[in-house]
């Protein structure tokens, strides 16, 4: 009986020389099966078998023969072996991250930048099918129609400069304080007062309950020294109001919002420079609260005159280092600079207010009638009501209460826990507050 070896990695063949003859052609299927049992038992024990080598035969005494043989043997039935189920199959290397799990399992997303092959390639979170993510807005749309949402804003400047006028203007009804007790024969308070009326506007489904702060005397008196203490004192008031209700152990569900979000102030059109009073005012309230400066009524102004008038107003503003919203520092990303760069370069706003309707180009529109014309309110070559309205309600609203809440109020915030920790009762008395629904 012949011994035939493959150099390395070939088994020993189990069949006699007769044998292999016999079967040159046609093995039968038992000893075929043998055959195979073996040479795949084999193999498997095989941890990294060596490449294939051709085999050197010695004491052959048919080679013809026996190289038929292998050849049928180990080309023709080796190529169609599979290993059998019921036997252990080798360990099996992990799968790569890049091929899709079954549809059984449920797929976890595997984490970027963790190290590994095939991970960080964000592969891994490529979705199977619609989840639903973009309904999100849709639900916080529905839920802020419900609840609707709070806005205050405050109008400081000396009387006749049409701070009520412009509030009417700007949401197009009757939500200042002289539309619900104002009389023209009050006298001029000896200081300044803190007056603040409350409406609920809806539009389109969305409640907006709309606060407006109105400052009579400001500016109005002989000596207006520290004219603005009062104003600085109830917008601090307003912070600890909120800061008391955070902190309480059973807290309301939904706190209610007071803090001024918005401060409009309003900015006499002389034609010359900003008077010390605007200045020490814009310089001690532009920390606390959103100023956006205006011009009031700009109508008296000639093209020329206003515009040279507003470059002296942003140049004094830089000089003695106050910032106006949209403050430069709270640009989150190049889109929002882009934008915020055009608002300060308009400011301050040069605006009329009116609240009266005009027929004018056969529509009804909102105008200042003079004996030359029609003044109207939202025609930008007119005026600059349009971008004041459209900047302020239209597109940076949310905004105005975000820097409110994360900015001032948390500046506020640190700086009162920093001090000494402790929440003292808020007097509401001297405050006028009334409420009305429209």
């Amino acid at each position: 009986m012949l011994k035939c070896s493959m150099a390395g990695w070939m088994p020993q063949c189990p069949f006699t020389l007769d044998q292999q003859q016999e079967s040159k052609h046609t093995l039968h299927s038992t000893d075929c099966e043998r055959f195979q049992d073996i040479n795949s038992s084999w193999l498997t024990d095989q941890e990294d078998p060596p490449p294939v080598q051709p085999s050197v035969v010695a004491d052959m005494r048919s080679g013809a023969d026996l190289e038929s043989c292998l050849e049928e043997c180990l080309y023709t039935d080796m190529s169609e072996i599979v290993p059998p189920e019921v036997r252990p199959k080798p360990a099996v290397p992990a799968k790569p991250s890049h091929v899709a799990p079954p549809s059984s399992v449920p797929f976890v997303p595997s984490p970027q930048g963790t190290g590994g092959e095939g991970q960080g390639s964000g592969r891994g979170s490529a979705l199977f099918g619609y989840i639903g993510i973009d309904t999100i807005i849709e639900q916080m749309r529905k839920k802020t129609m419900k609840t609707g949402f709070d806005f205050n804003i405050m109008v400081v400047g000396q009387s006749g400069l049409g701070k009520s006028t412009l509030v009417n203007t700007l949401f197009k009804s009757q939500v200042s304080r002289r539309s619900t007790s104002w009389s023209r024969d009050e006298k001029i308070p000896k200081t300044v007062e803190i007056k603040s009326v409350s409406h609920v506007i809806e539009e389109g489904g969305v409640k907006m309950k709309l606060t407006v702060i109105d400052t009579p005397g400001f500016g109005d008196q002989i000596n207006n020294e520290n004219c603005w203490e009062p104003i600085s004192k109830y917008i601090n008031e307003q912070y600890e109001k909120f800061l008391k209700e955070e902190v309480n152990i059973a807290r309301k569900k939904r706190i209610p919002d007071t803090r001024v979000h918005c401060c409009l102030y309003f900015i006499s059109p002389t034609g010359h420079s900003l008077r010390q009073l605007d200045i020490e005012f814009m310089k001690h309230l532009s920390r606390v609260v959103n100023i956006i400066p205006v011009i009031a009524k700009s109508d008296t102004l000639t093209l020329d005159e206003k515009t040279e008038f507003k470059q002296k107003v942003r140049k004094e503003l830089e000089a003695c280092g106050i910032e106006c919203y949209p403050q430069k520092e709270f640009d989150e990303d190049m889109e929002d600079k882009s934008d915020n760069d055009k608002i300060r370069e308009a400011m301050p706003f040069a605006v009329v207010g009116s609240d009266k309707e005009y027929q004018a180009n056969a529509k009804r529109i909102l105008g200042r009638k003079t004996p030359w014309g029609v003044v109207e309110v939202e025609n930008p070559n007119h005026c600059e009501f349009s971008l004041l309205r459209d900047f302020m309600i239209r597109s940076h609203l949310q905004d105005l209460k975000e820097v409110t809440h994360n900015i001032h109020y948390e500046t506020y915030r640190a700086k009162r826990l920093n001090d000494n920790g402790g929440l003292h009762p808020i007097s509401s008395s001297g405050q006028d507050t009334q409420e009305s629904n429209l």
